[in-house]
């Protein structure tokens, strides 16, 4: 196992929920780091969705504000991203990622993100 991986995508009935896993075990990170999910839809740019920093502190897009929860199970190296009442504009491909470079914040853009996972599909149905 190498860099990020992730689990738990798949299809949903709108207001349901889903919980996305990202395992960085095999990261071999040498400290805490910004860990972030990304969102992205064909033809578009990676956005990020949630974010948590190396020390706990959260942050969301306005959209998911109250709907999604991201969190960490440092002990077994996995991030999570807890989704619930589900909305249709929801489906995309996620992806969890690190940005090693960073210390005391997330960054915001995608590419200051150095370490992806390979992506998991979610799809939001009626």
């Amino acid at each position: 196992q190498v860099g990020l991986v992730e689990s738990g995508g798949g299809s949903v009935q709108a207001r349901g929920s889903l919980r996305l896993s990202c395992s960085f075990s095999g990261a071999n990170f040498r400290r805490p780091v910004c860990m972030a999910w990304f969102r992205q839809g064909p033809g578009d740019e990676r956005e990020r969705v949630a974010a948590i920093s190396p020390t706990g502190a959260t942050t969301y897009a306005d959209y998911v504000k109250g709907r999604f929860t991201i969190s960490t199970d440092n002990a077994n190296k996995i991030l999570y991203l807890q989704m619930d009442n589900m909305q249709l504009v929801d489906s995309d491909t996620y992806y969890c990622a690190a940005a090693t470079k960073y210390i005391d914040y997330c960054p915001v853009r995608h590419y200051n993100y150095d370490t992806w996972g390979q992506g998991t599909q979610v799809s939001v149905s009626t």
